[in-house]
């Protein structure tokens, strides 16, 4: 059996690039009626848009910051006028600022836990409101991180705000199982996106040379690609996962706690 999302209205932050738009791309594939492309990008949202228009899917580009107060309710209240409901929500947006626990700054506290934990928090409020207030079913799919296990050194704040984030996950999926609102999780592991290739070859000055280096080292001989992500979202907001809800599912070729003899 093929998972699918057929009729279903998503809306997906991050989406203009990397896993988010991986994600919008593997929903249109797969039967989704609309898509609200959201991120800070509205050039490549555009793109986003004709890409998902082509598959066959309606689509629409919110351009939204979220570290900008009440980025959350004005980008639930545009997908909601333009489609007139939502059927699942993806909070795959989010920030990898480094800062670890000797270095890190009040302002890199206080984004990443912005972008990464409140404002996906206030767009499942919205959305599990409009759902309750419908009486209608629906799904959250919250993009988290290997990270949130501890993480390592460098990644003390951004571990946090994914940890707290798959609280929340757990938390809010035991508070609305009898509405059937199924809210779930994935861990991803190192992901090949643009935003890393970034991170690593300048921002961190490794170069050109450090995702073949990089992928020699895992034990698949590659890193995840954004498509992987995707595939296993598409079976998580699809019925084929149902009645699953407050899992958490570690996407990842390293296993966590496991160590070598």
């Amino acid at each position: 059996m093929e998972a699918r999302v057929d009729g279903k209205v998503i809306l997906i932050t991050g989406s203009t690039q990397g896993i988010g738009r991986a994600i919008a791309v593997e929903c249109a594939r797969s039967g989704a009626e609309a898509i609200i492309v959201s991120g800070r990008d509205a050039g490549a949202g555009e793109s986003a848009v004709a890409e998902l228009e082509a598959l066959g899917a309606r689509a629409h580009m919110v351009a939204e910051d979220l570290s900008v107060d009440g980025a959350a309710d004005r980008l639930f209240d545009q997908a909601v006028s333009t489609f007139g409901r939502i059927d699942a929500l993806v909070n795959s947006a989010g920030l990898t600022t480094r800062g670890s626990t000797v270095d890190a700054t009040r302002a890199i506290w206080r984004d990443l836990f912005q972008v990464n934990a409140q404002e996906p928090f206030f767009l499942m409020q919205r959305m599990v409101n409009a759902l309750r207030a419908d009486k209608r079913p629906g799904d959250v799919l919250n993009i988290l991180s290997m990270n949130a296990h501890g993480g390592s050194g460098e990644l003390t704040v951004y571990a946090a705000t994914k940890a707290a984030l798959s609280l929340i996950t757990r938390n809010a999926a035991h508070q609305h199982r009898f509405d059937r609102i199924r809210i779930n999780g994935i861990n991803v592991g190192w992901t090949d996106t643009p935003a890393e290739r970034r991170m690593q070859a300048e921002i961190l000055g490794k170069g050109e040379t450090w995702l073949a280096e990089a992928a020699a080292k895992q034990p698949f001989g590659r890193l995840l690609t954004p498509q992987d992500i995707a595939h296993l979202s598409v079976f998580l907001l699809s019925d084929m996962s149902s009645p699953i809800t407050g899992s958490i599912i570690d996407q990842e070729q390293w296993v966590a706690g496991g160590m070598d003899e």
